[in-house]
């Protein structure tokens, strides 16, 4: 064997072993993404707490959501049962939902109203936090970041979309009207839900 060639032998086991050196390992753990802290943008939006009442609908009872006022998960069937309740599902890109959400908060606080309970969907949770804030909507709102709840309720792509949960777990879609512009909007098909018809 030539000098030359053993030089060049050399150099390929230099550079495989340098290569086996720095190559990744399998069992090397990838460093997860730190979760952003939504502390500050939580006290700032002060949204109420998500209510544990009831079971709630069937297909809502194994599906789990985060409480934006709070962060903490909670099951999607217990904040969404026990009781009537109007959910609202909305996302931060979606204009008609920022018109609409005032509309069910100030609804919302009649002695009349039923519970209201928001839903954000297809939006990161500090940009739904931001929105509710600038809008200075305080309403609970639920966090679906996985679109199980959603999923669940079989929400359409066009948003917003809401739903009148009875206290036996029934789920009606609002249909008409399809956005709420006026208190005496939500009030209407709330109270024609409740007496069954449509």
């Amino acid at each position: 064997m030539s000098t030359r060639l053993r030089w060049v032998l050399v150099a390929v086991v230099l550079l495989v072993a340098g290569a086996v050196a720095v190559w990744p390992r399998g069992d090397d753990p990838v460093p997860a993404a730190a979760a952003p802290d939504l502390t500050g943008p939580r006290k700032a939006a002060d949204l109420a707490p998500c209510a544990a009442t009831g079971p709630g609908p069937e297909a809502l009872r194994s599906v789990t959501a985060t409480c934006l006022g709070t962060g903490e998960p909670v099951g999607a069937g217990n904040a969404l049962g026990g009781r009537d309740v109007l959910v609202n599902v909305w996302a931060t890109w979606c204009q008609p939902c920022r018109e609409e959400l005032p509309v069910l908060a100030e609804y919302a606080t009649a002695a009349d109203a039923v519970d209201v309970v928001g839903l954000a969907v297809q939006s990161p949770e500090a940009d739904a936090l931001s929105l509710l804030t600038t809008l200075g909507v305080r309403l609970p709102n639920l966090f679906d970041g996985g679109g199980a709840v959603a999923k669940a309720l079989k929400v359409p792509d066009a948003l917003p979309a809401s739903y009148l949960i009875s206290a036996d777990g029934a789920v009606t879609p609002v249909t008409q009207p399809r956005v709420f512009r006026t208190v005496e909007d939500v009030r209407a098909a709330v109270a024609r839900l409740r007496e069954g018809t449509r």
